[in-house]
């Protein structure tokens, strides 16, 4: 028998029905932000996600699926290496949102010379090699946003007001979550903390596993991220980045702190927050719910080197991407479900056969007018029908018999109620309407 793919999940039902409610809540509330929506492709180049997300991180070096396809992957075994493929060859499956609509900001000319900031979110599936386990999927689903040209300190705390404000339209309560924030310094100050870091744990090497003595080499910031339990006790003792910060750096994270004050918004400063991904520069911010046990459910920041990263000019960025899995489990612990009931319906039964025809008819009429409607397509008795109805979530029946069909007629019934009145065939997308 096929099976689905471990770690993935068939969204169906109610579970579709959450992920499309969460990208509604998305749209009227990232759209009153001059949000746009995009979509980019599934899979793009390698160096799209090496060149922002880092070599060192484990996205890159361990969960980013690889594509090729089967002529192709018949070449690579034969020659034992993948040297000889071109840059449009090494392809991968996005394991993230920001890189490819960076990619597609520098591609398109979103923020051209002087322009106005380009305010985009998506809601698509993202793809890691992760071992499957509660809230960790290797096809999971988020919704995320990006503005880029802006780079005011206003904008982020506006971008960490709107996540906390969709949390809030999802059914979170604001004391259910917690929200960090940290500085990750930049181009200035950063390079001389690396460094202090680096030394660090090179000083407590025989403390540290290899992973970490592996990223002190490449990016030393990511031991703050270590899944180790020591490593990150150990870690507790490094430099602290809001130490380290330059003059410019501590002014924009004391304005976004002011702004956030200013429209009360609850945080806590943690300064061994440095998120997943390497494209990072000055104000991140991740959020979760302690009392779910599910880790992080969304979390975000700034990135003023990506898009030159990406072969773009020099363009500030900041953004934020959540997890629909995650968020799911989340609410499900404080006791609140996404999913909402199927939506209600008007179905059309007929007596026997000989109605079928206008059976048929009036379903298409009633879903021409805008109206779901479902009809019987097994030859169901009506008794039978009823009951499909209200597996259906019906709130009307409209019921075709001989005499109704001789009357050009319905019966429209209440499928609450049973009340039931006839009605003329051309009053009746009128009358279902006003029943609705």
């Amino acid at each position: 028998m096929a099976q689905r793919v471990q770690g993935t999940e068939d969204l169906y039902d109610g579970y579709m029905r959450a992920w499309q409610h969460m990208q509604d809540v998305a749209r009227d509330l990232f759209e009153s932000y001059g949000f746009n929506m995009i979509e980019t492709p599934a899979i793009e180049q390698v160096g799209t996600f090496v060149h922002g997300i880092g070599e060192s991180t484990d996205v890159v070096r361990k969960e980013m699926f690889r594509v090729f396809s089967g002529a192709l992957m018949e070449r690579l075994l034969e020659a034992g290496s993948e040297s000889g493929l071109k840059t449009k060859q090494r392809l991968a499956m996005r394991p993230e949102g920001t890189a490819g609509v960076v990619r597609a900001a520098v591609e398109h000319n979103f923020v051209p010379q002087g322009g106005a900031p380009k305010k985009l979110w998506y809601a698509e599936a993202m793809f890691r090699g992760e071992r499957p386990q509660k809230g960790r999927l290797r096809q999971f689903h988020q919704v995320g946003v990006e503005c880029l040209g802006a780079p005011d300190p206003a904008m982020d705390a506006e971008c960490i007001i709107m996540l906390m404000e969709f949390y809030k339209r999802l059914g979170f309560k604001p004391e259910q979550l917690h929200l960090c924030i940290n500085s990750m310094g930049d181009a200035k100050c950063r390079p001389a903390y690396r460094e202090s870091v680096r030394q660090y744990i090179y000083d407590h090497k025989d403390q540290m596993c290899e992973d970490c003595l592996e990223r002190a080499e490449i990016n030393p910031l990511r031991s703050f991220d270590c899944k180790n339990e020591h490593c990150r006790e150990v870690m507790k003792g490094a430099p602290l980045v809001t130490d380290n910060l330059c003059d410019d750096c501590a002014v924009h994270y004391a304005q976004v702190k002011k702004y956030l004050d200013e429209a009360g918004i609850s945080y806590e400063e943690d300064p061994t927050l440095v998120r997943g991904l390497d494209y990072y520069t000055r104000t991140v911010f991740e959020v979760d719910v302690p009392q779910a046990g599910v880790g992080a459910i969304g979390g975000g920041g700034r990135y003023d080197g990506l898009v030159e990263l990406e072969g773009g000019k020099p363009t500030p960025g900041i953004g934020f991407a959540v997890g629909f899995e995650r968020i799911a489990l989340a609410l499900q612990a404080v006791g609140v479900s996404m999913e909402g009931e199927e939506p209600g319906c008007v179905y059309v039964a007929s007596t026997s056969a000989d109605e079928r025809d206008a059976a048929f008819r009036t379903t298409l009429l009633l879903r021409q007018a805008g109206i779901r409607t479902e009809a019987d397509y097994q030859g169901r008795s009506l008794k039978s029908q009823f009951k499909q109805a209200d597996k259906h979530n019906a709130r009307l029946c409209v019921v075709l018999g001989p005499d109704e069909v001789a009357a050009n007629a319905a019966t429209l019934r209440d499928m609450n109620t049973h009340e039931q009145a006839q009605v003329p065939m051309d009053q009746l997308v009128e009358r279902v309407r006003e029943r609705l």
